[in-house]
């Protein structure tokens, strides 16, 4: 799963404080292209939904219009069950959505790779009852995988923004 390679390998990018912007996540939406490259032009703006863009975009994988809206997620690619290494997983959260790669789980929350988590790419645990949708690529190979249940320190997210 090339996607999740690369989300892996922005793990601990982070957005730059008050009006200084992080260049590498401005050129994310560069990447992307289209509206998201003409309107995303500050770190401070919502970039979960870039984040998964980028991940997509960089490894051929078709993303849609408005990748910036999390939620827009949950119709992209197909559904899937379970949460599975690398499956897109889109949450409801108060004042919209949020959106990144299944890690892993424990009896309570997702372990969810992610950007704009605290201000950068985070695996961070967020409450399996938030859970609006979980997607895979169209085109690629049905996951085989199981869900991963795995032991994760730290408090439940509770909002993303």
């Amino acid at each position: 799963m090339e996607w999740f390679d690369t989300a892996k390998s922005l793990l601990g990018t982070k957005e730059l404080a008050g009006s200084a912007n992080n260049s590498r996540i401005l050129a994310w939406a560069q990447a992307v292209g289209g509206w998201t490259a003409k309107f995303y032009k500050a770190d401070e703006i919502p970039w979960c939904g870039l984040f998964v863009a980028y991940c997509m975009k960089k490894n051929g994988i078709a993303i849609h219009d408005g990748v910036l809206s999390a939620l827009s997620w949950g119709q992209w690619g197909v559904p899937i069950a379970k949460g599975v290494p690398g499956a897109v997983m889109v949450f409801i959260r108060p004042g919209g959505g949020h959106v990144g790669f299944y890690v892993s789980e424990d009896k309570d929350a997702y372990h969810i790779l992610g950007g704009n988590q605290s201000d950068a790419v985070t695996i961070t645990r967020v409450a399996k009852n938030r859970l609006k949708a979980i997607r895979w690529p169209k085109g690629k190979p049905a996951p085989t995988q199981k869900p991963v249940f795995a032991k994760f320190t730290g408090a439940l997210s509770t909002n993303e923004a």
